[in-house]
């Protein structure tokens, strides 16, 4: 995955532990570490661009600390997070109701920073064999603008992640 799409991973999760929901990321390059009650592992599942302006140019903005001009080239997006809830069995399906009831308090806040929550949605508790836990499959529909930056010349500095601007 590129170093941008693992950004917009790590602000979804970086969100919802600010709202006090335990995370961890889907995939991780570490051993899974052990969790009390409810976690919610975060991925991404899909994430859809198309585009947004005259070949994605999106404009121009100032740049306080090189003092120059910087180019914005991006894409609107349509990301699809995976936000699949976990516990174990012994805690019961009340800890995951729980946890559930605490992330759609956290949308109802707002998102992360630059996204912008467009549907929520999740399916009923079951039992997942493979990993010997109680599993509730999550997912929360963002739209967001995926842009780059240029310096003079035409060189890309780095991807970012904006949100829409509201009218």
């Amino acid at each position: 995955m590129s170093m941008g799409l693992e950004k917009i991973r790590e602000s979804m999760r970086a969100f919802l532990e600010g709202h006090g929901l335990a995370t961890v990321v889907a995939w991780p390059r570490r051993e899974r570490e052990a969790v009390e009650g409810a976690v919610v592992c975060v991925s991404l599942r899909q994430c859809q661009a198309g585009p947004s302006g005259y070949r994605d140019y999106l404009g121009e903005r100032w740049n306080e600390e090189t003092r120059e001009w910087e180019e914005l080239y991006g894409r609107k997006s349509r990301l699809t997070f995976g936000l699949d809830l976990y516990a174990e069995a012994l805690d019961g399906e009340g800890v995951i109701q729980e946890a559930f009831d605490r992330l759609m308090e956290a949308f109802q806040e707002g998102g992360p920073v630059g996204m912008k929550l467009a549907e929520l949605s999740c399916g009923e508790t079951g039992y997942d064999q493979s990993g010997r836990l109680l599993r509730r499959k999550v997912e929360a529909v963002c739209s967001a603008y995926l842009y780059a930056v240029t310096q003079p010349g035409g060189a890309f500095l780095d991807f970012e992640i904006r949100g829409e601007v509201k009218v």
